[in-house]
């Protein structure tokens, strides 16, 4: 799978498009005032204790207070808030060793929320989940410093090896390696991409994390709640932090002081693939050079299309979002359960794309087309859950139940991507809308080919004098129509009518009857 990273930056923000395989999986923005990130890390003031809620709310310098549950505690919490004391008032200059560093007892998993923060103290937190709607920042005391090979959490002692490295031999090398070089009061956790790496580079590793929380210990120093101790590193960085592995082929940047940054820290962290990043100075935009905005245009809207005709209807309420499968007019032969499974498949592949690519969250309800084979029923929840195992995001796929439904739990970290893919309609300035102009060549094309795909020959296509003009524009050899020709080995005439609107369109026979679909 060849992986791509498009970074657009814009006066308000950067966007970040994550290809696989030239097909749009995931979009990021980051504003340039943006706050309250996933990993921050903030001084809060504890403001108010919910023991009904067994939670507090802390003031972090949001609009909102930010939410903290005692679950989200940590059983070291009562060692954070120490840490967090002492170290705010600490006086001296190189500032206190954490490797001597004294850890209080830990708490009880079902202990009550005003036992452990019953003075309203100060306390070190990091964001769990950005604000999202009316909702402030989700906190957590569970603090982790996330690197490329391993994660360390202070206050602990620990040593963990991701399960998803299989071998049994790997992981007692990684477990041996790190415990003979991680310092006192640090656990640490290896992660996958730690899989086949020495010592020097997981040391490495570990050693900028231990820099880092070093300087978390100098910025808290004299802090004053609320105050914003570190920041996660940039969306970009986080990213390739992430994902970065063999895949990777391309890296396209159109601003400079960006591709400098990222070229910095790929030489840091990988140099050997420091050849794959490059400064874009097109003329044209970065995301329409790449296709990225013609994705985004198809892929964001109430109804998606699928490449065999089918489509996806996604609907979403306050508790939970609801895709509707649609055959269209897919027919890969004359048994129905087998058109069935085929039209299922590649919706599913579809709706873990859109997951990811929207970031919905919650309860997903999809309504797949009906099956009565259990084993067919059996394979696509297998394939499902094979779809999602890139999601970076925590997830569960149950069963389909018996009244055909499949329920997908997925985590969300970020407020959902909501983008307009219509435009104001040129005929009634706005009281209606349109679809986007940009996806009527492909729904054209997309119908021309089922049809001469089912043998209609001599076909004539009428549409409105703009759409002609741009389907025929150019030399005879290089129009959409020619284009058609050479793609389907058959030419379509193409014809102009002033009473059709700017995106109707009608096919006809050889014997100038319309075809309905």
């Amino acid at each position: 799978m060849n992986k791509e990273l498009i970074i657009n930056a814009a006066p308000q923000g950067v966007e970040i498009a994550l290809l696989e395989d030239r097909k749009l999986v995931e979009l990021h923005s980051e504003k340039s005032d943006a706050r309250f990130a996933v990993g921050d890390l903030y001084l809060g003031k504890v403001k108010k204790l919910i023991p009904g809620l067994n939670a507090a709310f802390v003031d972090v310098g949001f609009e909102k207070d930010a939410f903290l549950h005692y679950t989200d505690l940590s059983p070291y919490a009562r060692s954070l808030l120490k840490f967090t004391a002492q170290t705010m008032a600490d006086k001296s200059e190189t500032g206190a060793d954490f490797g001597k560093f004294e850890n209080e007892p830990e708490i009880i998993k079902t202990g009550k929320i005003n036992e452990v923060l019953g003075g309203k103290p100060n306390i070190l937190v990091q964001i769990l989940k950005e604000p999202i709607a009316a909702k402030g920042p989700r906190l957590s005391c569970e603090i982790s410093l996330p690197g490329r090979f391993i994660v360390i959490t202070p206050f602990n002692n620990i040593v963990a090896v991701s399960r998803k490295i299989h071998s049994a031999e790997e992981r007692k090398r990684l477990q041996k390696i790190v415990e003979a070089i991680k310092p006192k009061n640090f656990g640490v956790i290896v992660r996958t991409a730690a899989e086949g790496k020495n010592t020097a580079e997981l040391h490495e590793d570990l050693s900028a994390l231990v820099e880092m929380w070093k300087t978390i210990q100098r910025n808290l120093k004299g802090a004053v709640a609320p105050a914003k101790i570190l920041s996660e590193q940039t969306k970009t960085n986080s990213i390739l932090r992430d994902l970065l592995n063999a895949d990777f082929n391309k890296i396209v940047v159109n601003d400079r002081t960006i591709f400098t940054d990222t070229r910095n820290y790929i030489q840091r962290i990988a140099p050997e693939k420091i050849d794959i990043i490059s400064f874009y100075q097109n003329g044209s935009t970065i995301f329409d050079s790449f296709g990225i905005t013609k994705q985004v245009k198809s892929s964001f809207g109430k109804t998606v299309n699928l490449n065999s005709g089918a489509y996806l209807i996604i609907e979403h309420t306050e508790a939970l979002h609801v895709i509707d499968v649609n055959s269209g007019y897919k027919s890969v032969s004359n048994n129905q359960e087998q058109n069935a499974m085929e039209t299922n498949l590649e919706a599913a592949e579809e709706i873990a794309r859109q997951l990811r690519l929207r970031d919905l969250g919650g309860i997903i309800v999809v309504d797949f087309i009906d099956m009565k084979l259990p084993e067919n029923k059996r394979k696509l929840m297998e394939k499902m859950e094979e779809f999602m195992l890139p999601d970076r995001a925590k997830h569960a796929v149950l069963p389909i139940s018996k009244f055909g439904l499949m329920q997908i739990t997925r985590q969300r970290m970020k407020p959902e991507v909501n983008i307009n893919t219509q435009e104001v309609c040129p005929s009634c300035n706005g009281t209606g809308k349109i679809s986007s102009t940009l996806l009527l060549e492909d729904e054209i094309e997309k119908n021309l080919s089922y049809l001469i795909t089912h043998k209609h020959k001599n076909l004539k296509l009428v549409v409105n004098p703009i759409m002609f003009a741009y389907l025929t524009k150019g030399w005879w050899w290089s129009t959409k129509m020619a284009n058609w020709k050479k793609k389907f080995g058959q030419k379509t005439r193409v014809e102009a009518a002033t009473n059709y609107h700017l995106t109707e369109y009608k096919f006809f026979d050889q014997h100038d009857e319309e075809i309905k679909f």
